[in-house]
C-alpha cells in the first residue's frame, strides 16, 4: 500500500527536524554564545536564555513569556522577565545571540562547510521555506518572522533553522494543550520516551520542589498515563505517541514552499553540516 499524503509530510517534517535541530543546539549547548551574553552583563545562563528567546515578542510581561515558552514551571520566567531587560535593551540580547551561534557553526564546520556553495544554497532554501507558512496560532513563529534575514550565509541558515524551531516548537505546544498535557507532565513523558526513570531525575524539571512534582506525577497516574512505579502505561505511549506525530504534521507547511527537487537538495546539502555538528554534539 503506498504512503499516504500524511504520512509523507510528517516524515519531511521529522526528517528536517533531524537536520536543523543540531544547528539550532549551538545557541543552546556551544560556549560562544554564553560568552557573548556574559559579556553583555547577564549574570546566568537562564538571565540570557530567556532575555534573547523572547525579545522578538516585544517587551512583554513574564505571564506572556510564560505562556509562550509554555515548557517552564511557574514562577521561572518572572525571575528573568522582565528584569533582563532592564539594563539590557532586547535587541543587544538578540544581537548577542545571533553573533555566539554564528561563531559556535564557523568553529565546528571548519571553513571548509561554513563557506562552502553548499551552506549557501542550504540557508537559501531553507529561508525560502521559513519565510512562508502562515503565522496565525504561532505566536513565537511569528515573533522570528518579524526579524530581519541575515544577508551572511551561515547567519542566513541558523536565522531561518531557529525560525522553524519556533514554528515546530509551537505546533506541539497546541499539540500538548490539545491532548491536556501542561509544561510540567510533558517533560516527564519526554524523559520516560528517552528512557530516563525516574522522569523526576530528569534536568528540565529535578530543580522543582518535590511538592509539585508528586501533584504531577500524580495527575498523570490518575489519567492512567503512567503505573505505580512512574513508568509508561500502552495509554501513555499512545498519548506520547500522537502528540509527535501531530507536531510532525504541524510542521509540514513551511516545506511546501519548496518543489520535490528544492527539497531533495536541502536535504542533501545539509546532511554533511549536520552531520558535523551531530558528531561534536553541537558544542
Amino acid at each position: 500500500m503506498g504512503r499516504t499524503r500524511v504520512d509523507s509530510t510528517t516524515h519531511i517534517a521529522r526528517r528536517m527536524y533531524e537536520l536543523l535541530e543540531p544547528i539550532c543546539l549551538v545557541t543552546y549547548l556551544a560556549d560562544e554564545c554564553n560568552e557573548e551574553m556574559a559579556a553583555l552583563g547577564h549574570r546566568t545562563y537562564w538571565d540570557g536564555y530567556f532575555a534573547s528567546r523572547a525579545a522578538p515578542l516585544g517587551r512583554v510581561p513574564a505571564e506572556v513569556v510564560h505562556a509562550a515558552f509554555y515548557s517552564f514551571a511557574e514562577g521561572e520566567a518572572a525571575r528573568h522577565i522582565p528584569s533582563a531587560w532592564e539594563t539590557i535593551p532586547p535587541e543587544a540580547s538578540l544581537a548577542a545571540r545571533e553573533r555566539g551561534s554564528v561563531a559556535s557553526l564557523r568553529r565546528i564546520l571548519g571553513d571548509e562547510l561554513a563557506d562552502s556553495a553548499g551552506l549557501v544554497r542550504a540557508a537559501d532554501l531553507i529561508t525560502k521555506a521559513a519565510r512562508s507558512a502562515p503565522t496565525e496560532g504561532r505566536v513565537m513563529y511569528a515573533g522570528m518572522r518579524t526579524l530581519a534575514v541575515p544577508s551572511d550565509p551561515v547567519a542566513r541558515l541558523w536565522h531561518s533553522a531557529t525560525m522553524l524551531r519556533e514554528h515546530r516548537g509551537d505546533g506541539h505546544i497546541a499539540a500538548l494543550v490539545g491532548a491536556r498535557i501542561g509544561g510540567t507532565q510533558a517533560h516527564v513523558l519526554s524523559a520516560l520516551d528517552m528512557g530516563i526513570h525516574p522522569a523526576e531525575s530528569f534536568g528540565r524539571i529535578h530543580h522543582l520542589p518535590r511538592k509539585r512534582l508528586d501533584a504531577v506525577m500524580d495527575r498523570l497516574r490518575e489519567r492512567g498515563l503512567i503505573d505505580a512505579d512512574g513508568h509508561f502505561t500502552d495509554a501513555g505511549r499512545e498519548t506520547k505517541q500522537r502528540i509527535e506525530t501531530l507536531t510532525d504534521e504541524l510542521a509540514a507547511p513551511p516545506y511546501d514552499a519548496l518543489t520535490p527537487v528544492e527539497l531533495d537538495e536541502l536535504m542533501t546539502e545539509l546532511q554533511p553540516i549536520t552531520a558535523r555538528l551531530v558528531a561534536t554534539g553541537s558544542q
